[in-house]
């Protein structure tokens, strides 16, 4: 058995789908132009895949009211200072920053959607 894809439901998937192709290097593999609007982002290694949509028949959370240790998507970064910068920019909002270890920080933000984005630049990076 192998991960294949982790799904949100939020209101607008196209327009979220379109904020992470644009910032976040991630690439549309599978797209649905009609109702839910199903949208399949890749990171740049093909590993990790979220599937965003919009389905009426199952609540929408409210991501802007949850707290990020409660849900987070994490990119790793190799300047943590550039990547907050440049997507706030881009319209993310900054909620925090954690240094859990010497040489090691977590950088959460808020994209335009309510959504928490974690930046992470770790002092020993994971290794798979």
């Amino acid at each position: 058995m192998r991960f294949e894809h982790y799904a949100l439901n939020v209101p607008d998937p196209v327009a979220v789908a379109d904020w992470y192709v644009a910032h976040c290097g991630m690439r549309v593999v599978r797209a649905l132009e009609d109702a839910p609007f199903t949208r399949f982002l890749a990171d740049e290694t093909g590993r990790v895949v979220w599937e965003f949509y919009a389905n009426p028949s199952a609540t929408i959370p409210d991501y802007g009211s949850m707290h990020p240790l409660e849900y987070h998507l994490a990119f790793a970064v190799e300047n943590v200072d550039a990547e907050h910068e440049r997507l706030v920019a881009a319209g993310a909002r900054f909620v925090e920053e954690v240094n859990p270890e010497e040489g090691t920080r977590l950088v959460m933000l808020r994209d335009p959607f309510g959504l928490c984005l974690q930046l992470c630049q770790r002092a020993a990076p994971f290794e798979i």
